[in-house]
């Protein structure tokens, strides 16, 4: 674990409120100063002037002038205290807030393949634990390191001020107890590390079950799904323990060492004060100083552990961010000039990364080599081919989910590696087979890719894509929420709202991915007519396992094993009879045999 790593992405938004931050190290500074350096001065100057035995008007004078000092000292650290507290509130709360923007940006940055292989709820619980890591780091720095850091120097300047013999003793009992504290702290820091790393499996799993209920329920693996996670909380709740029995360890032998320096301590001061080197007060004024070491020593392990344990937390999340992103905007992108859609793929080669294998041969898995297909502008083309062909693999190819090893896509005869993520998308459309959609309003979900969208054309493409047949009939209409991923439509509803955003969206290239399998045969036969007029100008791929949904189009391309088995148009391919006509005669009920 790297400290000055986890500053890297923390440091950046504390400068941001640097006055407020310096105003909060300053007043808090100076009121642990008034509070637990001056207080105790003045305490000590009481019991010098009482110790004198005869009771003058000028001690009298001398004892009331030192109460009221003491009442000004503690208004004033009270108000610093108060004011302090405020400005804590305000660099605090706001840095918190930036982090979390930042986190949530940066996770984003992550191609599609990174959420492909995280759980939602683990990255969610990431995010949080940075942001509230960076919260208890901040508390510990102003609140430990600065505030008791200061409270013990001025200790140790005031008591060797006093009695350079006793300042030494404290100065080398300290070095002592940190000297001892910090191999204790390193075995926890592991431990802690452990106890965070189990607390994101626990996390991981509640999401991973919660986002497919619908399966434990269907398939009655309630009880299964209970053992499972019980055997998954019984290891963090093992790893917690461990790390707190050694905690409670630790606090063991750091007690027995404060105690014994208490001994010592005072020992030490009643015997200066038996042979004339202190004052009496100054016997008080250890006292108060032990104790407020003690109890400062006390809570530095303890928060120092805290702190480290922060560290381990904020880690998890910087390691994300330190993550290679996989697909990158380039530094200085062209101007985006896609407007026809034509479509050229030249010679393109494309792995997926197989994670964990242990022959280094073996962690790719070939899909394209030399993979070539061209699409003039308006053209409609339908991809079919078996499972595993690299159907779906050519739409996140052309979408930019996943970049390619070799070759180069060209639309409209620019590189799309050369300009932006976000200018390619917004030029393709794309409904895909089994779409997600937020749990946010039906409008909200529609105009999703057209947020200055009018009214008039949200329900427009509602109706031509056959949505407004359903959202009509609902209580609240257009402002109806749809549930998380959409669970409160049926599958065939939350098909046409992916349609209807498509058509919003308006886009020269229109992907669609089995797009009508979730339908029955009247409403796909209502959208297909809708289909049909959405495609008009637009280039179209459609993926096919329902080869009847792609028996007009202008051209299927049959794919086997990364290559172009076959293409041409539906009764060209039947007479041809090799791959497609076989696919054809293998279909049960439309749909492709697997």
């Amino acid at each position: 674990m790297n400290p000055k790593l986890i500053f890297k992405y923390y440091w950046p938004y504390i400068k941001r409120y640097k006055k407020s931050t310096a105003l909060v190290f300053l007043f808090f500074g100076i009121a642990v100063v008034a509070t637990d350096i001056l207080s105790p001065i003045l305490y000590k100057r009481i019991v010098d002037l009482i110790s004198l035995g005869e009771i003058s008007a000028e001690t009298s004078t001398q004892l009331f002038e030192t109460i009221l000092i003491i009442g000004g000292v503690i208004i004033l650290y009270n108000l610093l205290f108060r004011v302090a507290d405020y400005f804590i509130a305000y660099s605090q709360s706001k840095i918190s807030k930036d982090l979390t923007d930042d986190a949530f940006a940066r996770v984003n940055e992550h191609s599609y393949a990174f959420f492909s292989g995280n759980f939602s709820g683990s990255i969610v619980a990431k995010i949080k634990r940075y942001v509230r890591a960076f919260e208890e780091i901040y508390d510990q720095i102003v609140f430990t390191a600065w505030m008791k850091g200061l409270a013990l120097i001025f200790a140790f300047s005031v008591l060797t001020y006093f009695s350079p013999i006793l300042g030494l003793l404290f100065l080398g009992w300290f070095v002592l107890f940190i000297a001892i504290t910090i191999p204790f702290v390193k075995i926890k820091i592991k431990k802690d590390l452990l106890t965070a790393e189990a607390d994101s499996h626990v996390t991981a799993r509640i999401s991973d079950v919660i986002t497919n209920i619908f399966n434990v329920k269907m398939f009655t693996s309630g009880g299964a799904e209970n053992r499972e996670f019980s055997q998954i909380t019984d290891v963090e709740e093992q790893k917690r323990r461990d790390a707190w029995y050694f905690q409670n360890l630790q606090f063991i032998f750091q007690g027995f060492f404060i105690g014994f320096f208490e001994f010592i301590g005072m020992f030490a001061v009643i015997y200066l004060w038996i042979i004339g080197s202190v004052s009496a007060g100054t016997i008080i004024l250890m006292q108060i100083y032990i104790l407020a070491a003690f109890n400062i020593t006390w809570g530095l392990s303890r928060n120092f552990t805290r702190t480290m344990r922060a560290f381990a937390e904020a880690k998890e999340m910087v390691d994300i961010f330190e993550r290679p992103i996989e697909v990158r905007d380039p530094k200085q992108p062209e101007k985006c000039k896609i407007s026809k859609g034509e479509i050229e793929i030249k010679n393109i080669s494309f792995h997926y990364h197989q994670r964990g294998s242990l022959d280094p041969e073996q962690e790719k898995e070939s899909v394209f080599e030399n993979f070539s297909l061209h699409i003039v502008p308006g053209e409609k083309v339908g991809l079919v081919g078996p499972s595993g062909a690299g159907k779906s693999t050519i739409t996140k190819i052309l979408l930019r989910f996943a970049d390619v090893e070799k070759g180069e896509v060209l639309i409209d005869g620019q590189n799309i590696a050369n300009i932006t993520q976000n200018d390619l998308r917004s030029k393709i459309a794309y409904v895909p087979q089994d779409p997600i959609l937020f749990h946010r309003t039906l409008k909200e979900n529609i105009a999703y890719g057209r947020t200055d969208a009018s009214e008039k054309e949200i329900l427009e493409s509602a109706r031509k894509s056959h949505a407004y047949e359903f959202i009509s009939k609902l209580p609240n209409g257009f402002d109806t929420y749809v549930g998380e991923r959409g669970v409160k439509l049926s599958g065939g509803e939350r098909q046409r709202v992916a349609i209807a955003r498509a058509m919003l969206k308006n886009a020269p290239i229109l992907i669609l991915d089995e797009a009508t399998s979730s339908l029955d045969s009247i409403s796909e036969r209502y959208i297909q007519e809708a289909f049909d007029e959405l495609m008009k100008g637009r280039t179209t791929i459609v993926i096919a396992h329902r080869l009847s949904t792609i028996q007009k189009m202008d051209r299927i391309v049959v794919l086997e094993s990364g290559k172009i088995a076959e293409q041409g148009n539906h009764k060209k391919l039947l007479a041809n009879d090799g791959l497609y006509a076989k696919l054809w005669k293998q279909q049960v009920h439309g749909f492709v045999g697997e």
